[in-house]
């Protein structure tokens, strides 16, 4: 079978005791980077044997990982933050999996989006999880209709692209619209700025901006 086990944002106390029982009993951990995970695993004595699974593989080696699992082999699957599949890969790993009636079982754990959410003093009631939006292709398509979303809107952006975006934002979405910015989630330098899109916008602007990043913007009124 195969768990989808979400590890820490930073913080590595933030993991759940059952997802280090099922990481210390699987036959092999699926992981983005073995560097990143050994991190994490040699912090909790948890030593078993680890299979890179990415993006850049995740096309040629599902339908393989599938027949092992089909030969008995547990696979856990972990990312290097947060819980598979949200932005990160897994997908297709699962629908393989459910396509051949191989066990599926999805830890509940960290998800970047969620305290930035709950946090950001925005409505929580209803929202949408865009991800990354695109960078080229169908994004000015995306703005506009987001731009008329009525539910709390949560995104994902890289710390290089973070001014640019929230600049845009303040363009199709109006510049008083209200958000926050959350990066560094959990980690010692942990940041919340709430304000205007143009508020926020300034204030990055005139910082170096580090981490991974979440934006949360008001829906339309």
């Amino acid at each position: 079978m195969l768990y989808l086990v979400p590890t820490p944002l930073g913080n590595l106390k933030d993991i759940t005791f059952r997802a280090i029982e099922i990481l210390q009993s699987v036959d092999v951990i699926l992981c983005e980077d073995t560097r990143t995970s050994s991190k994490l695993l040699h912090h909790y004595n948890i030593q078993k044997p680890l299979s890179p699974y990415h993006q850049h593989n995740e096309h040629k080696i599902a339908a393989h990982l599938v027949q092992q699992m089909q030969a008995g082999k547990t696979f856990a699957l972990i990312t290097d933050a947060g819980t598979p599949a949200i932005s990160d890969p897994a997908f297709l790993l699962v629908r393989e999996c459910i396509a051949n009636d191989v066990k599926v079982e999805c830890l509940p754990g960290a998800t970047a989006f969620v305290p930035a959410l709950v946090n950001s003093g925005l409505t929580t009631n209803s929202f949408v999880f865009e991800g990354f939006l695109p960078l080229k292709k169908g994004r000015q398509t995306k703005l506009k209709k987001l731009a008329l979303e009525e539910r709390t809107i949560i995104i994902y952006e890289s710390p290089m692209r973070l001014v640019k975006s929230l600049e845009e934002f303040a363009v199709y979405f109006g510049s008083e619209r209200k958000c926050c910015v959350s990066r560094e989630l959990t980690k010692m330098f942990e940041e919340n700025k709430r304000g205007t899109l143009l508020e926020v916008a300034a204030y990055f602007k005139a910082k170096t901006v580090k981490g991974e990043i979440v934006v949360v913007i008001e829906g339309k009124e």
